[in-house]
């Protein structure tokens, strides 16, 4: 018997997930917000965005903890890579611009060559 692995991948619904915060917690930001989230889908630039609208954390325990959980899929490094690509940013002024490492820039370069 054949036993092939389904791959399921769980994507947070992020629209509704900031709609339902502004709404509950951040009322006086909505007018600012409501551009992004009238999109038909969010992207992680998108995210990162809102994010930054609502939050505005300065402290650098609170962003290096932020960071510490993020996870990218092959989307969005290729859209971080042609973001990269288009403003004409090396892999330092990437990396400080997404708080990324340098060396994570320059393997994602290398894995998603063809595609960028």
């Amino acid at each position: 018997m054949d036993q092939k692995t389904q791959k399921i991948t769980n994507i947070p619904n992020y629209k509704q997930i900031y709609k339902d915060l502004i709404e509950q917690k951040y009322p006086h930001k909505k007018a600012v917000c409501t551009a992004i989230l009238e999109k038909e889908q969010l992207n992680f630039l998108d995210v990162l965005e809102l994010n930054t609208l609502l939050f505005e954390t300065t402290s650098k325990k609170t962003l290096a903890m932020n960071q510490k959980y993020r996870s990218y899929d092959k989307s969005t490094i290729i859209d971080i890579l042609n973001y990269q690509k288009k403003n004409g940013l090396s892999n330092t002024q990437l990396s400080s611009h997404f708080k990324l490492s340098r060396n994570t820039v320059t393997k994602w370069k290398a894995l998603f060559q063809e595609l960028v």
